[in-house]
């Protein structure tokens, strides 16, 4: 035994459901080592005994070039005693189903299979569920760990003997692929007609009559079932009586890898109405779902990160550019808000190949996403073109998951069911990002990427529960380093919603086997994210500021605790003060925050029902200016303009914000005529798709010192408050060139700087330094409209104009701090022109710039930025007893 050691190797992270064991065994077996591999309730055990040198070299090979799908966050090893034992062998799984082993997510159909699933000769030809050890579902069957097929929902699948010997050969890529199976063993796909089961081998006409949405043959399908391609009908195959649906204009609900998605031909203006009518979505636009690289690119511009991001493992949803068609352009809106009718100009922006108006009306923007399971490949060969692929809701609910309630909730929406037996344990709907500045920009974060850990500056003390807002709902679960931002679970206002959110919470618990002795919420004491942290009876909760999340979120995304001037611009937030914030300059690190600035507060008429109607913005603006006679939003709503003008006047209903989000959304009621709105951020959304990415002008907008200055006229048309508009005033829109700002002194954070930070933290964390009035961003706007100037640039003015407010806000307080990076967060930095330009702009003035790249900006990262300070804080209080308000 001279010159043999043994060793137990422990790796942590990503391990499980990414073919580590095989690798671990290959690797062995080339090495010539002898011993075992094992999954358990952390991550991956090995034992191997042979030559110290290729024991040290099998180590190097686990910790630097593991398997492409697994991420290994650590590598320890130990001697133990050898034990002279022959051959390497994987070992059962040991672990009592609740520990703290990293799950993959979800992973899209590997190039390998797709070869296998389209050649004739092979044995899982046309298998719509083929996978392997380096593609398949991963955390939407799982329902304990460690990752065993006994702990997923394949666990009643039994293998037969062809897969057995695939399963246990170490030269197959299906050594140890828990979900492997094949048409003989195991899910398999039916076709459902809202109404029956169609009856084996049916012709598809019996669909024509049938079903509470038997369609009318869109595409001019004679009754006699022939396909638009010519062909006869498809028989008994449920993938071709779904496309033979499809190309007759039927809407087919297909379960997916997380859950139900809706489809229709996207080509088809009617079916793409039907489909909006049904799920009572009018306007928010849809994704689609195209066949290859080649379409997309023949739809959009598409650059090396967009096609990297479109290709990868994790298949997101990627807005991207629209090409210009020869299809007129859609009328989204108005040239000038004095004019008589609320629509925009046209914005050049056409339909493309093979898209109806209606996926996405007026967007220069289209999201597209590639096939990532074998469902979708083999339903694009039969149908090869773009399809509208949305969340299988009815809008506000949840996406559905469960076959039953799925049957039950979209019986009154699909005509028919492309549905299978292999049960969905965890819902997650489909990511979605943009790119911006040549980084991913997460809008959605979901399939694909859960439930991989973002990564804590510092360990938390003690487990912790983030909550999360409202919108956007995510909760987070973290212990130490890792902490775990859950899947999208949507807007947590109703009780399908909360039912997910509980669930989820639950099932995070068992699977990572955290139990949480912190729970961390909003402010807001109605939303329900915050009651339920308040009755939870077996953790300490600990309240979070809306826009103190976000920066935080921004910090733990990028690796960072601060401190730093954070930039938190949304659509609202509970402030201290009792006010709705959203337009907020801080001076955070994790632990406090101090309030140095804002947009100056405007009411909000009629409460939430301005959020739903942006020229109640617009109103409030203009209240008390004599501005709006003649203007078009006004002359819009003239029976209740008045009567909203005094409910803000007043204060009755009208809660004060500083809200950015509104400010958008009352220069988009009078630039783009939209008064309503039927989802979230849709006016702010609107008018930056409208906005000329050309044009470098800016409107000017004073920075005032101290108490917010009045809502009266003298305030919009700029004649008050000279005496404390600061000697660098944001240069007018008369200039053509790119922004000059005169150069800051560069700063680093001394001990001197912290203390001092320190001492301002201490301060009333109301009082602002200084407020920006938003006022002189709408006067500006109104000039430019009733001058004749089009909506597109008074669009890019009024966003540039916003980016220089923020350069120049975050000047003020570097010269106040030392401080010179910048984080950006809140759901307003969606909006990519504005995060283009503040970012750019900051970047020519030295400050250093952190956005987010893993998670969303938008209340989507809450939940992480709640745990963070959460942690943060708690750990700060144990190591120093004595408080203080920032971390450094």
């Amino acid at each position: 035994m001279g010159g043999f050691i043994r060793a137990e190797v422990r790796v942590d992270g990503i391990v499980q459901g990414v073919g580590f064991r095989p690798f671990v065994h290959r690797e062995a077996t080339r090495l010539g080592l002898r011993g075992l591999v094992g999954n358990d309730e952390r991550g991956v055990v090995i034992e191997v005994e042979g030559a110290s040198a290729a024991v040290a070299e099998f180590v190097e090979t686990v910790r630097h070039r593991p398997p492409p799908l697994a991420t290994v966050d650590r590598v320890t090893s130990r001697r133990i005693p050898v034990t002279g034992e022959h051959g390497f062998r994987i070992a059962p799984s040991t672990g009592t189903g609740h520990g703290r082993a990293l799950i993959s997510p979800d992973v899209a159909t590997c190039d390998d299979c797709l070869r296998e699933l389209f050649d004739p000769a092979d044995r899982r030809y046309g298998y719509p569920f083929i996978n392997c050890t380096a593609c398949g579902p991963r955390f939407t069957i799982v329902r304990e760990s460690p990752y065993d097929r006994a702990r997923t929902t394949m666990a009643s699948f039994a293998m037969c003997a062809a897969c057995a010997s695939e399963y246990h050969d170490p030269a197959s890529r299906r050594f140890h692929a828990q979900p492997v199976c094949c048409a003989a063993c195991g899910p398999r796909l039916r076709l459902v007609y809202a109404d029956r089961e169609a009856p084996s081998g049916a012709h598809p006409d019996a669909f024509s009559g049938t079903g509470p949405h038997a369609p009318g043959g869109a595409d001019g399908d004679a009754a006699d079932g022939a396909g638009r391609d010519g062909s006869g009908g498809p028989g008994g195959d449920p993938v071709e009586q779904a496309a033979h649906l499809l190309r007759r204009g039927a809407v087919l609900a297909v379960k997916g890898i997380g859950g139900y998605h809706l489809a229709v031909r996207a080509d088809s203006e009617d079916a793409v109405q039907t489909l909006r009518a049904r799920k009572r979505r009018e306007e928010r636009p849809f994704a689609v779902m195209v066949p290859d690289l080649e379409t997309a690119r023949a739809l959009c511009h598409i650059d090396a990160r967009e096609e990297r991001l479109l290709t990868d493992a994790r298949r997101p949803i990627v807005l991207l550019r629209r090409r210009p068609g020869g299809i007129p352009a859609h009328d989204a809106g108005s040239r000038l808000d004095i004019a008589e009718t609320p629509r925009i100009a046209e914005t050049g922006i056409a339909e493309g190949p093979g898209i109806a108006d209606a996926v996405a009306p007026g967007d220069r923007y289209l999201g597209v996403m590639l096939p990532y399971s074998p469902a979708h490949h083999l339903l694009l060969a039969r149908f090869p073109q773009p399809i509208v692929l949305t969340s299988g809701n009815v809008s506000d609910e949840p996406i559905a998951y469960v076959d039953a309630t799925a049957l039950e909730r979209l019986s009154g929406i699909a005509d028919a069911f492309l549905l299978h037996d292999r049960p969905i344990h965890v819902r997650a709907d489909d990511s979605v990002v943009r790119v911006v500045r040549g980084r991913e920009l997460p809008v959605r974060r979901s399939r694909g990427h859960v439930p991989r850990p973002s990564r804590l500056a510092r360990e938390a003390r003690r487990p912790v529960l983030g909550c999360g807002a409202e919108l956007k709902h995510t909760f987070c679960l973290a212990e130490g380093r890792h902490a775990f931002v859950s899947h999208h679970i949507g807007d947590l206002e109703n009780y399908e919603t909360l039912r997910s959110f509980t669930g989820g919470v639950r099932h995070f618990e068992r699977l990572f086997g955290i139990r949480p002795e912190l729970v961390a919420h909003d402010l807001h004491p109605e939303y329900l994210s915050t009651k339920y942290a308040r009755e939870r009876e077996d953790a300490e909760p600990v309240g979070v500021q809306h826009h103190h999340a976000h920066i935080a979120s921004c910090l733990a995304d990028n690796g960072a605790a601060g401190p730093v001037i954070g930039v938190a611009f949304d659509g609202l937030g509970y402030g201290l003060d009792g006010t709705l914030w959203g337009g907020e300059f801080l001076v955070a690190g994790l632990t406090g925050f101090r309030r140095a600035g804002h947009l100056a507060a405007v009411p909000m008429p009629g409460g939430a029902a301005a959020i739903r109607q942006p020229w109640r913005m617009a109103a409030a603006y203009l209240a008390g200016t004599g501005a709006a006679r003649g203007l078009g939003v006004r002359d819009r709503n003239a029976a209740r303009w008045d009567a909203v003008v005094a409910m803000a006047a007043k204060g009755v209903n009208a809660p004060l914000t500083s809200s950015a989000g509104r400010l958008f959304d009352a220069v988009a009621a009078l630039t783009t005529g939209r008064d309503t709105v039927t989802y979230e951020g849709q006016a702010a959304v609107e008018l930056e798709r409208i906005a000329d990415p050309d044009e470098r002008r800016a409107y000017p907008c004073r920075i005032l010192d101290g108490p917010e200055p009045p809502l009266a006229d003298s305030t919009i048309l700029g004649t008050a408050h000279a005496s404390t508009r600061i000697n660098r005033e944001i240069s007018d829109a008369t200039n053509d060139s790119a922004p000059e700002f005169p150069r800051a002194r560069s700063a680093t954070t001394s001990a001197t700087t912290t203390a001092a930070i320190t001492a301002m933290a201490a301060a009333d964390a109301g009082g602002a330094a200084f407020v920006v009035p938003g006022h002189d961003l709408v006067r500006a706007v109104l000039d430019d409209l009733a001058a004749g100037v089009e909506a597109p640039l008074v669009s890019a003015r009024f966003h540039n104009g916003v980016a220089r407010i923020i350069v120049e806000g975050c000047a003020r307080v570097r010269e106040h701090t030392g401080l010179s990076v910048v984080a950006l967060s809140g759901g307003v930095f969606q909006n990519a022109l504005l995060l283009e330009r503040a970012a750019a702009w900051l970047e020519e003035r030295g400050f250093t710039v952190l956005t987010h790249t893993r998670v969303p900006p938008n209340d989507g990262g809450i939940s992480l930025g709640q745990v963070a300070v959460a942690a943060a804080r708690d750990r700060f209080h144990e190591d120093r007893p004595a408080p203080g308000p920032l971390a450094r």
